[in-house]
C-alpha cells in the first residue's frame, strides 16, 4: 500500500511538473530592456531589439529609461557618434509593439518636460522601481545593452 501511495504522488508531481513547464513554453517571452546612458546604449539597443523582434516576434518588449537613457526618447535626438537621429528607429520599434518609457524621476531630477519627449515615450514614476517591478511581480527577463 506505501508503494502505491508514493507511485500515486510521484505521478501527481510529474504532471504538475509537466503541465508548469508547458504553461511557461507556450506563453510569449517578456522581457525589459534597460537604458540609463543613451549615448553607450542607444543604438546598440534599438539594434539589439530589432534583431530580437525579427527572430522572436511575439516577444513583449518594455524598454525603460532612466538618468542619461531618457536622452534616446528626447525630441530631436541624435547618436553624437553617428549623427543618427533616434526618432524614426524608435517610432519604427513602437510600431512592432514596443514600449518605451521614461522615469519620471529623472525629469525632475534634470529639470525636463514631458513635452521634451517624443510622442512614442509614455512615462514611469520610478525606472529603478518599473525595471523590479516587471522582473519580479510579472516575470520578465532584464537585458542592459
Amino acid at each position: 500500500m506505501k508503494k502505491i501511495i508514493q507511485l500515486f504522488f510521484a505521478a501527481i508531481l510529474a504532471i504538475g511538473l509537466a503541465s508548469h513547464v508547458t504553461a511557461q513554453s507556450t506563453g510569449s517571452t517578456k522581457v525589459i530592456y534597460h537604458i540609463d546612458d543613451a549615448e553607450a546604449q542607444g543604438l546598440k539597443g534599438l539594434r539589439n531589439i530589432r534583431n530580437h523582434l525579427d527572430v522572436s516576434p511575439q516577444t513583449t518588449i518594455i524598454i525603460v529609461t532612466h538618468a542619461n537613457g531618457v536622452d534616446l526618447l528626447m525630441e530631436g535626438a541624435k547618436d553624437k557618434k553617428n549623427n543618427v537621429e533616434y526618432a524614426p528607429l524608435v517610432g519604427a520599434l513602437k510600431s512592432r509593439g514596443v514600449k518605451f518609457e521614461v522615469c519620471e524621476i529623472t525629469l525632475k531630477n534634470r529639470n525636463l518636460k514631458k513635452d521634451q519627449f517624443t510622442l512614442d515615450a509614455d512615462f514611469t514614476p520610478s525606472g529603478v522601481v518599473r525595471i523590479a517591478d516587471l522582473q519580479y511581480k510579472d516575470g520578465f527577463a532584464y537585458i542592459k545593452p
